[in-house]
């Protein structure tokens, strides 16, 4: 089992930026494949960005290229989303997703472990 525990949303003005934290405990072991999602009421489940410990590799979501950068600390078994530059469209829930690899890591259903979620909000 992991449990995942997201923090640092928030609200601000468009141009900002914000850090979402994303704090793993348990078998950390399963967690080799880590990712952002987001929700905006009405629309599905986005995958934002995914980083992969067995290739070492990242990818991102076209509408956050070059203004968001995923990142994580294996001694502290955290997940990081830097947001820059942020847009009211980035308005959304976010959560932190773990599985033990990556497949099809833009799909929600690939992951086993969810996190509750932090909201951002950003206005214009």
């Amino acid at each position: 089992q992991v449990q995942l525990v997201e923090s640092g949303g928030g609200a601000v003005q468009a141009g900002g930026s914000l850090r979402l934290s994303c704090a793993a405990s348990g078998y950390t072991y399963s967690s080799n494949c880590m990712a952002w999602f987001r929700r905006s009421p009405g629309k599905e489940r986005e995958g934002v960005a995914v980083i992969d410990d067995s290739y070492g590799s990242t990818s991102y979501a076209d509408s956050v290229k070059g203004r968001f950068t995923i990142s994580k600390d294996n001694a502290k078994n955290t997940l990081y989303l830097q947001m820059n530059n942020l847009k009211p469209e980035d308005t959304a829930m976010y959560y932190c997703a773990a599985d033990a690899s990556c497949i099809i890591w833009e799909k929600s259903e690939e992951y086993m472990y969810w996190g509750q979620g932090t909201q951002v909000t950003v206005s214009s």
